[in-house]
């Protein structure tokens, strides 16, 4: 999928402040000022002043409405909550270049709060996926023990976790380690198969990365 690199560092920022509250019991990623704090310089969000707990409350805000945009599989449903979000934030698209970047726009208004910044430019790049009949491509990881969002980029829509290499490879352990126990149970004294386990592993991790970046 072709996305322009403005929409694709966008939803960049989406993903990863939507992560900041996976749905697994893990510490909220946006604990306090200082974390939002971070976020900011972190994902180098520009034009943004002093922060405060007021902010820091918008963002959950925002935060909120991006990981519902993720549940739904409705396109009504993500549209009314992605209008709400750039209508909330004053949207006001301007072209500007700035800090060594060539000519690119930004969707939020100038003096914008953090929060309305975010929803203004993640917003847009929720828009475009939406617009682009590609909405299915904000996924939840399938670790069951993980959930955290992704936007699948494969070419064949067929990433199902956020990291190949470190879900997926957990998951292809345990359902071969499952797979050979169901085996044994089943044949008792039976010899093992030539492959070793590790050889299992690592091919259904290949697999599985070549599937997330075709």
């Amino acid at each position: 999928m072709q996305i322009p690199h403005d929409t694709r560092r966008a939803l960049d920022v989406v993903v990863a402040l939507v992560n900041t509250s996976v749905e697994t019991e893990q510490p909220d990623g946006l604990s306090d000022v200082t974390a939002l704090r971070g976020f900011v310089h972190d994902y180098a969000i520009s034009d943004v002043g002093e922060l405060s707990a007021r902010d820091l409350a918008g963002v959950r805000t925002v935060r909120g409405k991006f990981a519902q945009v993720f549940a739904t599989p409705s396109s009504r449903v993500a549209s009314v909550l992605i209008n709400e979000l750039v209508a909330t934030a004053g949207t006001t698209p301007q072209l500007t270049n700035h800090d060594g970047y060539d000519w690119h726009v930004h969707y939020f208004a100038p003096g914008a709060s953090v929060g309305d910044h975010l929803a203004a430019d993640g917003g847009m790049a929720l828009a475009f996926i939406v617009v682009s009949g590609e909405q299915e491509r904000l996924r939840r990881c399938e670790a069951p023990d993980c959930r955290r969002a992704f936007v699948d980029l494969s070419r064949n829509r067929s990433r199902r976790y956020c990291d190949s290499r470190t879900c997926g490879n957990r998951l292809h352990v345990a359902a071969y380690r499952a797979r050979r126990k169901s085996e044994l149970e089943a044949e008792p004294g039976s010899e093992q198969s030539g492959r070793s386990e590790q050889e299992e592993i690592v091919q259904g991790g290949e697999q599985q990365q070549a599937a997330d970046n075709a």
